[in-house]
């Protein structure tokens, strides 16, 4: 619907859009039942323009953050409150605090405690200890902050974030998440090398058929994606180059891109 260009026009002037809108909502709570509250997101990251996307049209859902080690859950916030780009508000059976915070961004690990959480792993003192601390503090491995009402946001993984060469954390699941919405693209994952980032990026080859494009034109094509890239992220988050990468990422039981395998 929102592809036509009738329809695009009719988004650009207020008031109009409001019905249309409403009607895209409509069809997406039918599309899923209708007979629910809200639709709960976990398990990965919200793409942030779906998430948008959802904003704009009063689609009601909500984001949780958990992990098995928890039992599962860590925060969660009903749709009416949640708030945008977190993932929910900090239980209140948890502890959180942040691990050597940026004094700059206020990001850093995320760690909890209460009880909720493991005692530790089944007969693996080694990996319990790698996670939980002296003081009962389970190290999540993920990188976030806090705000003054609890509401937890998850920036990305502590063994993924990348350091700039001037100094600045990046985070590619960020990157990522921006270069996976453009065309042709069906997946990507952002390293670094020489100092520089470079993103390998799988084509949607079944999008490419389908709009019968030769794939001789893919290199200018992505191109045209890394320079729409650039100018959606900071300076020190450009991609020097997109390499393209011949079949999908190897992946992890739980479809994580196993990013060791690529790093360089």
């Amino acid at each position: 619907m929102l592809a036509k260009p009738s329809m695009r026009w009719v988004l650009s002037i207020p008031f109009l859009d409001q019905p249309v809108l409403a009607q895209i909502r409509k069809k997406l709570i039918d599309a899923f039942g209708g007979e629910f509250s809200e639709i709960i997101v976990g398990g990965a990251p919200l793409n942030a323009e779906v998430e948008e996307f959802f904003n704009k049209i009063k689609f009601p859902f909500s984001v949780g953050y958990g992990m098995t080690e928890c039992a599962p859950l860590i925060s969660y916030s009903h749709a009416p409150e949640f708030k945008p780009k977190s993932s929910g508000k900090l239980l209140d059976i948890m502890g959180a605090k942040i691990l050597d915070p940026n004094p700059e961004t206020h990001v850093g690990e995320l760690c909890v405690r209460g009880e909720n959480v493991m005692t530790g792993y089944y007969k693996n003192p080694e990996a319990t200890a790698q996670i939980l601390d002296n003081e009962g503090w389970l190290h999540t491995g993920d990188l976030g902050l806090i705000d003054h009402e609890e509401n937890i946001f998850i920036r990305g993984r502590n063994k993924t974030m990348i350091l700039s060469a001037s100094g600045q954390n990046i985070y590619p699941e960020e990157i990522e998440a921006k270069l996976n919405n453009m065309p042709y693209v069906m997946e990507s994952l952002v390293i670094q090398s020489d100092k520089k980032l470079i993103a390998l990026v799988c084509p949607d080859y079944d999008v490419l058929d389908v709009e019968q494009i030769d794939q001789n034109k893919l290199d200018y094509l992505m191109e045209e994606n890394r320079k729409m890239l650039n100018s959606m992220v900071a300076s020190y988050e450009n991609v020097a180059k997109i390499q393209l990468y011949p079949h999908e990422f190897e992946k992890t039981p739980k479809k994580s891109i196993k990013r060791y395998l690529y790093s360089t």
